[in-house]
């Protein structure tokens, strides 16, 4: 007789790889049409300017961005239940892990909610003081919701919650070496990008420049893999009728 982990185990799988493409695809096109994450490099007018011209659709893809992590959100508390007697850490991995979402959907949500208004009227207005308090207004906004919440607590959420997770892994037994490596790495490399957020407030801080965008793109990719391991699973107990 099929039990109900069969079904948790697909679901599961299932959250993370919809979570996985569900942030995939708008960073992807964000990418294409707003020049991200270079852009964030050039000056706030500039920044500001290009936002502007956008329009709907660029606030549209932010805002898909910024809510496409809610299933990752399920998963994270489903992978809890599931396994939290095993391994107690689970439980404040757990924790961790909602937390680190809840944290990084508030820091994006800058883009929709907040950046359109100052890119208006960045736009719209030709006095040189206005512009340049709405200048001093978005880097402090950038700073605070970008670097502050969603680049910092955000990632260092993500990276504690990732390696407890990758140590319960190794504890159950159910996956295979190479998946807890590739968590363990991914976060190790994700971890070396806080130097370009120290950078913005000590300058000649030592920074890799592709620490963020490998580590990211590993930890996408671990995630995938760990959805697909989950489905995996879940066919297995299928064709044992457990």
């Amino acid at each position: 007789m099929k039990t109900s982990t069969m079904p948790a185990n697909r679901l599961i799988g299932n959250l993370l790889i919809l979570g996985v493409m569900l942030v995939m695809i708008p960073y992807t096109t964000l990418t294409i049409v707003f020049d991200y994450p270079d852009i964030l490099r050039q000056e706030p007018g500039v920044i500001l300017t290009r936002f502007h011209t956008g329009g709907a659709s660029l606030i549209g893809v932010w805002w898909l961005f910024a809510i496409g992590g809610f299933p990752l959100l399920r998963a994270y508390v489903l992978i809890g239940q599931k396994f939290e007697k095993q391994v107690y850490a689970l439980r404040w991995a757990t924790t961790l892990g909602v937390i680190s979402a809840l944290v990084q959907l508030i820091g994006l949500l800058r883009w929709p909610f907040v950046v359109p208004v100052l890119a208006t009227q960045y736009v719209t207005t030709t006095d040189l003081a206005t512009r340049h308090a709405i200048v001093v207004a978005f880097k402090a906004i950038h700073q605070y919701g970008g670097v502050v919440l969603g680049e910092h607590l955000g990632q260092l959420l993500t990276i504690a919650y990732t390696l407890l997770l990758s140590r319960a892994f190794a504890q159950i037994d159910l996956f295979p070496k190479w998946i807890i490596y590739l968590g363990y790495v991914a976060s190790g490399i994700y971890l070396l990008a806080q130097g370009d957020l120290f950078a913005t407030v000590i300058p000649g801080f030592p920074t890799w420049g592709l620490a963020g965008l490998l580590g990211s793109s590993l930890w996408l990719i671990w995630l995938l893999v760990v959805g697909v391991w989950f489905r995996r699973l879940a066919d297995v107990a299928n064709e044992w009728g457990e």
